[in-house]
């Protein structure tokens, strides 16, 4: 410990030595007794500035190409395509720009380093220029916002009336997901309802609650038909995120959001074209929601629409699957409520 302090000290020490130098011959500069501005080493800083630039130059276009293959993922829905049109469109502007201002950044730093006999040009001044190059950025930063706005409103405008709806919720620390059965409506569900046997807080005198069906550990959807997520959160912020389908969306408590998208591509399609035999979509949380926050992700199928259909059919309604539950609840005297929503409880019953 002693030994780095003492080194530790020296180096200041020289560093203070040094300034103290470079002061006393500014000073002579300033007073005129001092004629010797350039040495070798302004040339030499030139000179690594060029260097710099074609080793940097050439660092960042491999760097690009080796790691493109890890952050550029293969795309299977409709919109995920218009994502990275946009994503490689900016691109190349921000690449363009960047490789013309580096580039004359070091270029000047060369080709202007100060010289004997040599003094610099005044140039405070010019609005043609200023103007110009404070339209163009403008422009293109405009046109780049006005692709992204145009995108954005048609993934979050309504979804067409044929979509397959489907209800994701979060919670700490997993998914849950349920389809809304033949009627093509989610059922009631109530906070106040939620416990250990009702995670989604199902209100089971519900007539639409009847038919919908919970999703086991992994859900279906269908190749080439719009798909519709609505999503909840039943605790803190979660977020339903599946880069191949460039699919991100907020899942945030007492606000449900919705995002819908075409999937292009099966399962086994993908898995052929990754040549990874056992690809699976995935849907993760891309928020860090708590300390079980690596749990939260869920496998989702995408099979052909007749696959779909099948495995859907063979699906049982929550009636079925949450049995126990409505004989619960009918066991209890029913709440006051209005008209519209009541059920008559002998329906129920039979259905059981």
């Amino acid at each position: 410990m002693i030994t780095l302090a003492v080194i530790l000290s020296l180096v200041l020490l020289g560093v203070i030595l040094y300034l103290l130098f470079r002061i006393q011959a500014l000073g002579s500069v300033m007073r005129g007794s001092y004629n010797k501005l350039v040495g070798t080493s302004n040339r030499v800083n030139a000179v690594l500035f060029l260097i710099f630039l074609i080793v940097g130059m050439g660092a960042f276009f491999w760097s690009f190409e080796t790691a493109k293959e890890d952050f550029v993922q293969p795309v299977a829905s409709v919109h995920g395509q218009w994502i990275d049109d946009m994503f490689w469109t900016t691109m190349v502007v921000i690449g363009i720009v960047f490789v013309i201002t580096q580039v004359l950044l070091f270029y000047y730093s060369y080709r202007y380093q100060y010289k004997e006999n040599q003094k610099a040009y005044y140039y405070p001044h010019n609005n043609k220029l200023e103007v110009l190059w404070t339209m163009i950025p403008a422009i293109v930063m405009a046109v780049l916002v006005f692709s992204g706005w145009k995108a954005w409103t048609k993934i979050t405008n309504p979804a067409p009336t044929d979509a397959v709806v489907v209800e994701i919720l979060g919670k700490q620390f997993n998914w849950l997901v349920r389809y809304p059965g033949r009627d093509n409506e989610l059922g009631l569900v109530k906070h106040t309802l939620i416990d250990a046997t009702n995670e989604f807080g199902y209100d089971v005198r519900d007539n639409k609650s009847m038919d919908d069906i919970v999703a086991p550990a992994e859900f279906h959807i269908p190749k080439g038909k719009p798909v519709l997520f609505k999503i909840r959160s039943r605790d803190v912020i979660h977020d339903v995120w599946q880069p191949n389908w460039n699919v991100n969306m907020h899942a945030v408590p007492g606000m449900p959001t919705r995002f819908w998208f075409v999937p292009t591509k099966t399962t086994a399609e993908m898995a052929t074209e990754t040549g990874n035999p056992d690809f699976k979509y995935e849907i993760a949380c891309s928020q860090i929601c708590g300390q079980g926050h690596f749990a939260m992700r869920i496998v989702v199928i995408v099979d052909e629409p007749e696959d779909y259909d099948e495995w859907l059919a063979a699906q049982k309604p929550f009636s079925e699957t949450g049995a126990d539950l409505f004989a619960k609840v009918l066991e209890t005297p029913a709440p006051v409520v209005s008209a519209e929503k009541k059920v008559n409880t002998e329906e129920v019953k039979a259905a059981l």
